[in-house]
């Protein structure tokens, strides 16, 4: 009977044992379960679908902005070829405008060149009366002083007219500056101006046309009329002469430049040989 009451005990015993310990055993296995899902799916998401994809999508966007960048910089390199095609094409005008200057410079200037370009002869002329005596002139061409006398013992005042400069010029706009200085040689009522010194200083602006001779009378005279004062008279004019510019008259002012410039030779030798005695 003892024996009998033990081994139910014993089996009672074992029976809740085994109770107790399988709700354990369950938890157990279900966070295996959980456990290898989550790792199945953690394993399954590194090759998933949808990272390939953005992988994949990466070069596709950058594809589009790379050909923008090549494109953007093509058209910017045919900028700057257009551009500098532009300033040779201008380069190329100027040289040829430049060159055609030069030579025409080459035919005008040359001395003693006949029939090219343009051609200035200037003249001096003193149409004043007795009662003024021309002691100074000079003259310039452009600033540039072509002729320059003081009287000595009435050289200069006795010189009624002169060739003073012939030379071949560049057509176009010119300028003649003179100054001539008088002396008064007033007498009767007109006696106070003796002795007295007149300054008259001009300019005059010409154009020289191409294949053209422009003559040019550079005039001292008396203007007004009895009721002048005589410090009011003295003045000067231009007198203009335009003609063609043949080989034959050209080599006849050449002629007569050549014997203006011995003349004035000769006239400054005996000057320099006075004023050293």
């Amino acid at each position: 009977m003892n024996s009998s009451r033990k081994f139910f005990w014993i089996n009672t015993a074992l029976i809740l044992a085994c109770m107790l310990s399988l709700p354990t055993f369950a938890q157990n296995a279900s966070k295996d379960e959980t456990g290898s899902t989550a790792d199945t799916s953690t394993s399954e998401k590194k090759p998933s679908a949808s990272d390939d994809s953005a992988v994949k999508q990466l070069p596709e966007k950058k594809a589009p902005a790379a050909e923008v960048e090549a494109s953007s910089a093509s058209d910017v390199q045919e900028l700057k070829l257009r551009g500098l095609e532009e300033r040779v094409n201008e380069l190329k005008e100027k040289i040829f405008r430049t060159k055609a200057r030069i030579l025409q410079l080459q035919e005008t200037v040359v001395s003693g060149s006949i029939g090219a370009g343009a051609r200035a002869v200037i003249i001096h002329r003193n149409e004043m009366g007795g009662s003024f005596k021309l002691v100074s002139v000079q003259y310039a061409l452009d600033t540039v002083p072509i002729w320059k006398k003081v009287d000595v013992n009435g050289d200069l005042d006795g010189i009624e007219e002169r060739e003073i400069h012939s030379s071949n010029i560049v057509p176009g706009n010119h300028n003649i500056a003179v100054q001539m200085v008088f002396q008064g040689q007033g007498y009767g009522f007109f006696s106070y101006v003796k002795g007295y010194k007149f300054k008259v200083t001009s300019s005059y602006t010409f154009t020289a046309e191409e294949g053209k001779i422009i003559t040019i009378s550079v005039v001292g005279f008396e203007r007004g009329g009895i009721t002048t004062k005589l410090e009011e008279r003295p003045a000067i004019r231009y007198d203009i002469k335009i003609e063609k510019l043949t080989p034959d008259r050209a080599r006849t002012i050449q002629q007569n430049a050549e014997k203006a410039e011995k003349s004035d030779k000769t006239d400054a030798t005996p000057s320099a040989g006075g004023q050293s005695g």
